[in-house]
């Protein structure tokens, strides 16, 4: 009896052992060939530059011209701040992946980058959501813009959206910093995620999927609905009223949609779709983190007149302070 009450106890000392047994995390990349590594590390490089002076450009942009002093230039400044953020958080890791063979991230990186990741993506969800009312506010509400969307508010909206983020952060990392991780610690994809960390441990994650899905699929999926609906109310708002400003409204809505899309879509596809596809989904997760935050400015800036015009006067600007000094 005492000697299989030692063992007892032994069995169990080794298995808390195992439990906090995995103390780092092996991501598996993108792709196996060497010279197709190369190839992605050229690419992505001169992605996130683009993403990093892209968005940059905007906010310094809409801060610098008084003419850009508006809640829809200030909610996009915000909502290239939080591209920017966003990209950092995966971007520069997988680069300085493509040098070494062994991509390793520690456990506590693993939780920083999901708490990450969620934080700054549920700060844009609400950024976009807002950008969506502002619009509608301007367009079927116009007598009443300036009261409604007044300092205070987009302040508050702002406060309201990083806030959302972290609640929702704070949410998902709950899932995942008490599991047991025993082994094994590859993730196949670039970056952590809940859906991909919580497959790994070592205990039966169904109610773990089920909850995942509830709380970001459910929410991404609302959302996504919420903004068509409003944006399709907008659209038929201005085909109402046609007016010499109409042109201008769709040219901007069409940009707005246009984003809604390319954010919403892969994210409906990773947290809320219950058959997932790896290959699919690592697709899903380079144009999530690394494709959206460089087509946002783009497509801002090219649809954009208020924006280009602000641009030419900030690139003037500068050449003449530059030849006065």
């Amino acid at each position: 009896m005492k000697v299989t009450t030692e063992a007892l106890s032994w069995n169990e000392s080794i298995n808390d052992t195992n439990y906090s047994m995995v103390t780092e995390f092996i991501f598996l990349g993108l792709s196996n060939s060497q010279e197709f590594q190369i190839f992605l590390l050229v690419f992505f490089f001169i992605f996130y530059v683009g993403i990093v002076f892209g968005n940059l450009l905007i906010v310094i942009t809409v801060a610098s011209d008084s003419h850009l002093h508006s809640p829809m230039y200030f909610l996009l400044a915000n909502l290239s701040l939080i591209d920017l953020c966003l990209s950092s958080v995966t971007a520069p890791k997988m680069i300085a992946d493509f040098f070494s063979k062994r991509k390793v991230i520690s456990f506590k990186g693993c939780l920083a980058q999901i708490f990450l990741v969620h934080f700054f993506g549920g700060s844009e969800l609400v950024i976009l959501i807002a950008m969506a009312f502002d619009r509608y506010v301007a367009i079927c509400k116009p007598l009443r813009y300036s009261t409604v969307m007044c300092d205070h508010v987009c302040f508050g909206i702002v406060t309201a959206a990083w806030g959302t983020g972290f609640l929702h952060s704070v949410s998902q990392l709950a899932f995942a910093v008490n599991l047991p991780f025993c082994g094994p610690n590859e993730v196949d994809s670039f970056y952590c995620d809940l859906p991909r960390v919580i497959k790994l441990a070592c205990i039966d994650t169904y109610r773990l999927d089920i909850m995942v899905i509830a709380n970001s699929g459910v929410l991404t999926v609302c959302s996504f609905v919420f903004l068509i609906i409003s944006y399709a109310i907008i659209l038929v708002t201005i085909q109402q009223r046609p007016s010499d400003k109409s042109s201008k409204a769709l040219s901007t809505l069409t940009a707005h949609i246009t984003v809604v899309l390319l954010f919403f879509g892969p994210c409906i596809f990773i947290y809320a779709w219950p058959f997932p596809i790896k290959s699919l989904d690592k697709s899903l997760a380079v144009f999530y983190s690394v494709v959206t935050p460089l087509l946002n400015p783009i497509i801002y800036t090219l649809r954009n007149k208020d924006m280009k015009t602000a641009m030419r006067r900030l690139s003037k600007w500068n050449v003449n302070s530059s030849v006065k000094f």
